[in-house]
């Protein structure tokens, strides 16, 4: 309860903290506006993000900037509606996740790959990094008018869960059908471990479960427990963490090139404290999802090291897969930033632990 009440705390010190420089009114109409959509609810992170966004941005401005918010498809009702908007520089923020990104950009796919980070500190400090300087140039580099402003989270951790059992290996998985999304890289995983993928349309994810026509899913808890996938019969969790869901937020390069200096440092700035709200609220929310899941009578197991291991192991195939398909240029480049960021992590305990 104390823990909660606190990242409550933090949470709402975050917003207030750009709050409190809101503008109460506008002189005269603003020179630029700026319209944030996203397909999530109001009552996801992504628009607790993108008011603190608004705030800041309208309040540092002076005026000059306006920012209109579109949650739930209000703008644009799918991803591709929504792309094709930021593309033509009609739409100037959007935010997709590593998959949404991987259909745009094919190498970028490299971040979905299975077991890359071992914890939220090396994903944060890596996309906190040069390695998004890289990302962004070699998307842009691809005639591809998106830029990358910030990498937050959207729903933690993917994990595996399940309606038949305590699943604490990889032989544990054989055989069962897994729901994924239509990307190919989830889909070769859940085949390399020796299940059956199966994909899925997220809204029809809690019939499959239901039915049978799928036994398990791939998705991070405060999903699960939205969509009451236990009442659909999901029963078992396992913490394997095999993927870190990112939320990648673009800004259109077209409507980019319209701003002034001034106004692009604004936006900017923003943007960084949109990202601290949207990585802090998911971890809060987990809080409250795991103690529902468990309510529901979910069972929550988390695999020793040397089990972890073998998920690492018997995945390991997908480095191969994806070099064979994108190059090892990404994936080189990524494995550089995991390895510095571990390093500057263990040096950081090893200073404080003097």
């Amino acid at each position: 309860m104390i823990i909660k009440k606190l990242l409550a705390t933090a949470g709402a010190l975050a917003i207030a903290a750009t709050a409190s420089l809101g503008v109460t009114s506008m002189a005269k109409a603003a020179d630029f506006t700026i319209k944030v959509a996203f397909l999530g609810s109001p009552e996801d992170e992504d628009y607790d993000g993108s008011m603190v966004f608004k705030d800041y941005v309208e309040s540092r401005s002076n005026g000059r900037a306006a920012v209109e918010i579109y949650p739930s498809g209000q703008f644009c009702g799918n991803e591709k509606e929504c792309l094709e908007n930021l593309q033509a520089g009609t739409l100037e923020v959007y935010i997709t996740t590593i998959g949404g990104f991987g259909n745009v950009f094919g190498p970028g796919q490299v971040l979905d790959l299975p077991y890359m980070f071992a914890n939220d500190r090396i994903a944060e400090c890596v996309f906190d990094g040069p390695f998004v300087n890289e990302l962004r140039s070699g998307v842009l580099a691809n005639n591809i008018p998106m830029r990358l402003m910030v990498v937050s989270n959207t729903g933690g951790w993917r994990n595996f869960a399940n309606t038949q059992k305590v699943i604490k290996t990889p032989e544990d998985l054989k055989g069962m059908k897994f729901r994924t999304i239509p990307a190919e890289i989830q889909q070769e995983l859940v085949r390399q471990l020796g299940a059956n993928p199966t994909p899925v349309a997220w809204p029809e994810v809690y019939t499959s479960l239901a039915t049978g026509v799928v036994e398990g899913t791939k998705n991070g808890i405060t999903d699960i427990m939205n969509m009451k996938f236990p009442e659909a019969g999901l029963k078992y969790m396992t913490l394997d963490g095999h993927a870190y869901m990112g939320a990648l937020w673009w800004y259109s390069d077209v409507a980019w090139k319209t701003l002034p200096d001034d106004l692009k440092q604004i936006v900017f700035d923003g943007m960084n404290h949109l990202k601290t709200v949207t990585r802090a609220f998911p971890m809060r929310r987990q809080i409250e999802a795991y103690e529902a899941f468990k309510a529901a009578g979910g069972q929550i197991y988390v695999p020793n090291a040397e089990e972890k291991k073998k998920f690492q192991e018997a995945s390991s195939g997908m480095r191969k897969w994806y070099s064979d398909k994108f190059g090892s240029e990404w994936l080189d480049k990524l494995d550089v930033a995991v390895k510095q960021c571990e390093a500057s992590t263990n040096a950081e305990f090893a200073a404080a632990n003097q």
